[in-house]
């Protein structure tokens, strides 16, 4: 009997288990109908000034009891989101029509608010099961009155959401401002208004996994990528005219130069000139040599992290409206490359000098993070002055100043204590003079500096400007940049372009017996960055950002990506230059 109570016991356990629903959660977006879906209302702004954004509630909308903010992680943080519960209640599945959110008496005050956020084209962003959605405050509308134009402003005060499902799963939902449904709020007078929303529910046949997938459509659609191809075979071509030309004329004359070097008198070549009779100076220790070593090491730090979040996003890791993934990987990612700005800083300064490598780390790790911290103090001044949600709390602060005290500044000290552990010294191919030699005065104008930075940043910027465009309208727009892959592609084309632009630039100046080619092998390929911030500012001239706050944030953050590019490329440059210098003498006799 004690064994058959207990095997009715299994059974009826069994049974109850296997009957019980599988109640759904917001963590597995999963619902039953009737369910409530979180909804969370986000920021509000001008459609035209995208890092200009305030608060849900900043604007007189109908108020929950208690205000709940959501818990952020730091990239929405970042971002400026700042989710909080709303009064809306639309349950899985459940059709309303004309369902009363509040009824709200609006003060004079309260009335030139919204007037001035219709005026300023104001939108409102909410998430909904994590589904980002839009609309728009109010409209504007232009009469004839007594033979003069007049401006009536209408308030929105109706929301039509209308949302699919896929059995148990929400796929996509929109929001729509209905213009018919709206109130006169041009005259500062007490107004009266109920506010009202509908939520319609259709069944839809797309996958959960691929819900998000309509928010990069846009980005693939046949006309956009026709210019995608349109940039990178423009970007092709220029390579290919490149190389061409380096093999005509640089190539030819480096091989005749080399065999003549190789088996020639040293008497007989010091009569002809040329780069090799330079061999006593172009390896001496450069000036600020710290400085160029630090460069480097934070140039390449700053090459590995767009590496690592280029393979994020082709894995499918970053997606449009992840809510700060991007954000997120770019501060973690820039912390524990720290590592590699301390070995590569030291590497370099451990071939020319044997003390100092500290200061050097130091330097590297601080190179771009200094001039950041800068900008972003500025910056978030504003954002606080503006009250925006740019402006970042204090905790976050703390958060951040946490992260680099104790991740990156260890990290950083051990990649540079790990190098110089394992240190080699610099063995220059020929030895180096005691007293340098002379360069010439009066050299011809594109030889010097300012002629071959211009030449050495307008050819890889003329292969890039289109992809720069999309990634622009992207940033400082309502854009969506998905395509990935050709990004890479142009961005290693640009590697490709700034490799042989060094080192046939810097042959010509060997040629011209000027052997100072450490800092302008980096200034050439760096100039780059200058071009792009030019662009910016065309870019910002075309666009309609307006107000002080837009322009500062536009500037200041493209300011310091231009500068991260800058430090990129330089490192680059020069890297390619130093190889090829060491691997030309090599390759002669040098005695």
């Amino acid at each position: 009997m004690l064994s058959q109570s207990r095997y009715f016991l299994l059974v009826f356990t069994s049974l109850v288990i296997s009957h019980q629903p599988a109640r759904s959660t917001p963590e597995n977006h999963r619902y039953s109908v009737g369910d409530i879906v979180p909804l969370f209302v986000n920021k509000v702004g001008p459609l035209n000034n995208p890092s200009e954004t305030y608060h849900y509630y900043d604007l007189p909308f109908c108020l929950p009891d208690q205000l709940i903010e959501k818990k952020e992680s730091l990239g929405e943080v970042l971002n400026g989101d700042r989710l909080t519960n709303a009064l809306f209640e639309l349950k899985f599945r459940e059709n309303k029509v004309l369902e009363t959110l509040c009824e709200k008496q609006l003060t004079r005050d309260e009335v030139a608010k919204f007037r001035d956020a219709i005026k300023n084209d104001f939108y409102f962003q909410m998430y909904y099961d994590d589904l980002p959605l839009w609309g728009f405050i109010g409209k504007v509308e232009d009469t004839w009155f007594l033979d003069e134009m007049e401006s009536r402003y209408y308030l929105f005060k109706h929301v039509q959401f209308d949302a699919l499902y896929n059995e148990d799963q929400v796929i996509d939902i929109h929001a729509f401002s209905d213009p018919t449904n709206a109130v006169d709020i041009t005259n500062d007078h007490v107004t009266k208004v109920t506010f009202t929303y509908s939520i319609l529910w259709n069944a839809s046949s797309t996958q959960f996994e691929n819900r998000m997938s309509k928010y990069s459509r846009s980005s693939i659609l046949p006309q956009h990528l026709q210019i995608h191809c349109f940039s990178i075979i423009n970007s092709l071509v220029i390579v290919l005219l490149l190389m061409g030309m380096l093999a005509a004329l640089f190539l030819q004359n480096l091989n005749s130069d080399l065999k003549k070097y190789s088996h020639g008198d040293e008497e007989e070549n010091k009569e002809e000139g040329g780069w090799k009779l330079i061999r006593g100076d172009v390896f001496r220790c450069p000036p600020y040599t710290s400085l160029l070593c630090a460069v480097l090491g934070s140039g390449t730090q700053l090459l590995s992290l767009v590496f690592f979040v280029f393979a994020l996003a082709c894995m499918g890791v970053l997606y449009p409206y992840s809510r700060g993934a991007l954000l997120s990987s770019l501060v973690i990612i820039y912390v524990l490359t720290s590592v590699i700005a301390g070995y590569v800083a030291a590497s370099f300064h451990g071939q020319f000098l044997r003390r100092g490598w500290e200061k050097c780390v130091l330097l590297a790790g601080v190179l771009f993070f200094g001039p950041l911290v800068v900008t972003f103090s500025i910056l978030n001044t504003v954002a606080i002055y503006y009250r925006t949600t740019s402006a970042l709390p204090f905790g976050t602060l703390v958060v951040l100043l946490i992260m680099w005290t104790l991740i990156t500044m260890p990290l950083l000290a051990l990649g540079g204590i790990f190098r110089y552990r394992f240190r080699a010294e610099f063995q220059p191919p020929c030895a180096t003079r005691r007293c340098p030699t002379e360069i010439q005065p009066l050299l011809a104008w594109y030889r010097k500096t300012p002629a071959q930075m211009f030449l050495g940043g307008l050819v890889p910027f003329s292969a890039i400007f289109i992809e720069l465009h999309y990634i622009y309208i992207s940033i400082w727009g309502h854009k969506i940049y998905t395509v990935y892959v050709i990004l890479l592609v142009v961005f290693i084309i640009v590697i490709i372009l700034t490799v042989i632009l060094s080192i046939g630039l810097t042959y010509l100046q060997l040629s011209a017996e000027d052997h100072k080619w450490w800092w302008r092998s980096l200034l050439r390929a760096a100039s780059t960055a200058i071009f792009m911030y030019g662009y910016c500012i065309y870019f910002y001239t075309q666009s309609s950002m307006s107000g002080f706050l837009q322009l500062s944030f536009f500037f200041g953050y493209n300011a310091l990506m231009c500068y991260g590019f800058f430090l990129m490329l330089g490192s680059i440059g020069f890297i390619a230059s130093l190889l090829f210098v060491q691997h030309i003498y090599h390759t002669i006799k040098c005695e």
